[in-house]
């Protein structure tokens, strides 16, 4: 008999709806030590995932170079009042603007050799497991590997 994803998946997954900010998407991940959150409307369907990595992306060193001739260029020589320059360095967009829409996606009965293929061929760290289009669990690397080591949960 092989090993499911209902068996080894996380059941009481963290969740974040699509308006949620990007400070309190940040605020999540902190909170309960996790590297990405599902984005799910008020029904459970999966609309996207949101990962350390999509809230850094704005904050690259190409971008940081933009804002700074963005602000140059608005403020042709003057000096930008400090609330005007504050307003614009707080991110405003919402998880909905920043999400993975196109999640790899498994279900409870794939098996973990499939789901271990899916994780490898799409570098991914964390599969969504969905029934009905609703989410019901994930499945991320460390509960691969304890499953492997025998010390599923």
């Amino acid at each position: 008999m092989s090993v499911d994803a209902a068996s080894v998946m996380t059941r009481d997954v963290i969740t974040v709806g699509p308006d949620a900010t990007v400070a309190e998407v940040a605020g999540v991940l902190g909170k309960h030590e996790i590297s990405a959150v599902p984005v799910c409307d008020v029904n459970g369907a999966l609309l996207g995932l949101v990962s350390e990595g999509d809230l850094m992306r704005p904050f690259g060193a190409a971008n940081e170079m933009r804002r700074a001739w963005w602000l140059e260029l608005l403020a042709e020589g003057t000096d930008l009042a400090p609330e005007f320059v504050d307003y614009i360095r707080v991110d405003r967009r919402r998880a909905q603007d920043l999400m993975t829409r196109d999640v790899v996606t498994a279900t409870e009965r794939t098996s973990l050799s499939d789901i271990a293929d899916l994780m490898s061929k799409h570098r991914i760290k964390r599969l969504p497991i969905l029934r009905d289009g609703k989410l019901v669990g994930i499945v991320s690397r460390a509960d691969l590997v304890r499953a492997l080591t025998g010390r599923a949960v």
